[in-house]
């Protein structure tokens, strides 16, 4: 008999999980904290497990069966491969592939059909499908890689807050809020900086958005020049045949109305999210019937 299927859905923010039967069918989901393979391994390990744990908590079965499951773990930084070589040997799985975020998001919005998903959250990846060709842009982590992304934005107005703080560049609310929030000393915003996590940096991409609809210039200019990398990479999907792509991430229904115009036919709507596709691939991968309820 099939054992058990799992879908790994592994974040900047947090991980989610899910369980299926050998047919496919969903059983239960659980949540964890976040899973950057790239930036913290040992904590995304721990976080993979947990999340685990709880999907079969939620479907009324025994956590320490995941040992004995099949995984498919969709996370950032499947490209890396001594990240991916070090995550794959200590996972808790029987069998297990990681793939790319992605990969697992194109798989849920898209099912089976050609298009294009981009993922807009605490990273930034593109994926697009042709038939049996599937290629990437982007992915490369937030050290080198990322533009456009939650982690980028934050960190962009961390260093904006410091500029206007030594009166480099002028304030505005939004960089007020950011030194307020710090005590106004500059150095606990290094003391944060120096040590902090993407999904860290990310948290303060919300609110770049928010300052943005009400006209602060410093928000302006970032989200601005954000969303001109969004764009330059839908121009390289699209330039590879891509008619449909679909947003996805927690920054995508707020960086929209910023995209260009020439974009925006393209956009749908997404048919089920990552972890659905997570668990569709584990079906395919193990050999059991993807039947996979969203």
């Amino acid at each position: 008999m099939t054992p058990y299927l799992i879908g790994i859905d592994g974040g900047g923010t947090s991980c989610r999980a899910a369980v299926a039967g050998p047919d496919g069918r969903l059983l239960g989901r659980g949540k964890s904290g976040a899973a950057n393979i790239l930036t913290d391994p040992e904590t995304a390990l721990q976080n993979i497990a947990d999340a685990a744990r709880a999907a079969f908590v939620d479907a009324d079965l025994d956590p320490e069966d995941i040992a004995a499951a099949c995984a498919i773990v969709g996370v950032a930084g499947h490209n890396v491969g001594d990240a991916v070589h070090y995550v794959k040997r200590r996972l808790p799985f029987a069998e297990a592939d990681i793939e790319s975020d992605g990969l697992i998001a194109l798989q849920g919005a898209l099912g089976d059909k050609d298009g294009a998903v981009a993922i807009l959250g605490t990273g930034t990846i593109y994926i697009a499908r042709r038939g049996k060709s599937v290629s990437y842009i982007g992915g490369w982590g937030f050290t080198i890689g990322d533009h456009g992304s939650g982690a980028r934005i934050g960190h962009a107005l961390l260093q904006e807050s410091l500029l206007a703080y030594d009166g480099i560049h002028s304030a505005s609310p939004l960089t007020d809020s950011v030194l307020a929030e710090f005590n106004n000393d500059p150095r606990d915003v290094v003391d944060f900086a120096r040590l902090a996590k993407p999904g860290e940096f990310g948290r303060y991409a919300p609110r770049v958005f928010d300052f943005a609809g009400r006209g602060d210039p410093v928000a302006l200019r970032l989200l601005k020049a954000a969303a001109t990398t969004v764009d330059e990479a839908l121009d390289a999907v699209i330039a590879r045949g891509a008619q449909t792509i679909c947003l996805l991430g927690g920054l995508a229904s707020l960086y929209r109305p910023w995209l260009a115009e020439r974009h925006r036919p393209l956009f749908s709507e997404a048919e089920a999210d990552a972890l659905t596709g997570a668990v569709a691939l584990a079906a395919k991968r193990f050999g059991a019937r993807p039947e996979v309820v969203a």
